[in-house]
């Protein structure tokens, strides 16, 4: 059995000193630090220090927030150390994860964060439900209105569009004739429209 430090620094300056002492202090055989903001999914001190631990190592780190991302991120990785076989120490919030005590704060963790991804879920479903009951429907807004398109399509049929007829229209897209078709703008330059047919 071995004890390894984690510390994460953000790129604003930072000084990693405090860290590195209370993990030495904590007796940490190797240390390793990332210099990255806390929002950051690629941190390569700690993939390394995560490759190296082994079955009955210990992990230190000085705060919960160093190594993780959210409270979700912290409950993937410590349900992963867990099935690893290492323990987690978390000296700043007095953690423990070889006493029961320390276990169990994890197990509330994980179970406040299962509870909270579900009363989201609950709160975007009743949110949907409600909006269906008044008529609204999820999705893209149509472009054009149907009058809209209707007289896009009369005047691309009927006679060669001109700036005119162009600035009628809505700005970031075209209408072709076959109405289930919209060309973008960007095929527009100049006075002349660049048509293309499928």
């Amino acid at each position: 059995m071995a004890r390894f430090g984690y510390a994460r620094v953000s790129t604003r300056g930072q000084k990693d000193d405090s860290q590195i002492d209370a993990l030495t202090a904590a007796g940490c055989e190797k240390i390793w630090v990332d210099k990255a903001s806390g929002k950051l999914a690629r941190r390569p001190e700690w993939d390394k220090c995560f490759d190296h631990l082994r079955r009955g190592d210990e992990l230190v780190i000085t705060r919960l927030s160093r190594p993780f991302r959210s409270v979700r991120h912290m409950t993937e990785l410590a349900a992963a150390l867990d099935e690893r076989g290492i323990d987690l120490v978390v000296l700043e919030q007095g953690i423990d994860t070889t006493t029961p005590a320390g276990r169990f704060l994890f197990h509330v963790i994980a179970a406040m964060d299962e509870m909270t991804a579900d009363l989201i879920s609950e709160g975007t479903l009743e949110g949907l439900e409600s909006a269906r009951a008044r008529g609204r429907v999820g999705g893209r807004p149509t472009a054009l209105t149907q009058l809209q398109a209707l007289k896009a399509r009369q005047t691309l049929l009927h006679r060669r569009p001109d700036r005119r007829n162009l600035r009628r229209l809505p700005q970031n897209h075209l209408p072709t004739p076959r109405p289930q078709r919209v060309i973008p703008a960007t095929f527009i330059s100049g006075s002349a429209c660049a048509h293309r047919r499928a």
